[in-house]
């Protein structure tokens, strides 16, 4: 479904703001840690679902058996944001629109750049740097590529990071990869370091690196 800001009621302060054309740039409620969910789809309309997982969960309960649908999905728009959520519910579609909405509120900005030392090119098509993300027993390793390698990760780490706009990586990855959840997890924590790695102005700027 489009977004139609004009239609849109905000609920919250920072959305009246996006809606009177007071903050136009999500980057600025990044920098002062504000809540995005509800001006996601304002500032960032352009943003692409996919569903990466839809798997059938069982619990017991005192009045008997319980069977919810866990989906896990990923968010962004191809040009450094990304974002990961998941949803229960008793049905399919309530579960894909709970896992939007958490992966928008999950929504991250993504460091990329022309880190491989092979790689003179400038543009912003690989991550900057060596990062690591681990959930459970899956450990994952993303390092620098030059330009033309492509995606070299599982189908599922591919899907996320073509959504966070990195064209090219090499990774090494350990423990249960075939875990959906695991694996997609931990993807996105290597993606959540390349935001804490720091670096100066210069190095940045040599590595193609815009903030």
């Amino acid at each position: 479904m489009s977004f139609n800001i004009d239609e849109w009621e905000p609920k919250t302060k920072i959305g009246e703001q996006v809606k009177d054309g007071i903050i136009t740039d999500i980057d600025e409620i990044f920098q002062k840690g504000l809540p995005i969910i509800e001006i996601v789809d304002a500032l960032i309309p352009e943003l692409e679902e996919e569903v990466m997982d839809v798997n059938l969960v069982q619990r017991m309960h005192k009045s008997g058996r319980k069977v919810n649908f866990r989906v896990i999905v990923a968010v962004g728009n191809k040009d450094g944001y990304v974002g990961l959520g998941q949803g229960k519910a008793k049905e399919v579609g309530p579960a894909i629109r709970k896992a939007v909405d958490n992966a928008k509120y999950n929504l991250i900005k993504v460091r990329r750049g022309c880190g491989d030392w092979g790689c003179v090119c400038g543009k912003e098509h690989t991550v900057p740097f060596k990062v690591h993300g681990k959930i459970s027993s899956v450990n994952v390793t993303l390092m620098p590529a030059p330009a033309g390698v492509g995606l070299v990760v599982g189908d599922v780490g591919k899907t996320i990071l073509k959504l966070a706009g990195i064209k090219d990586v090499w990774s090494q990855t350990f423990g249960q990869t075939q875990t959906t959840v695991n694996f997609a997890n931990a993807v996105f924590e290597a993606l959540k370091e390349l935001s804490s790695v720091k670096a100066s102005e210069s190095d940045l700027k040599k590595m193609g690196v815009n903030y």
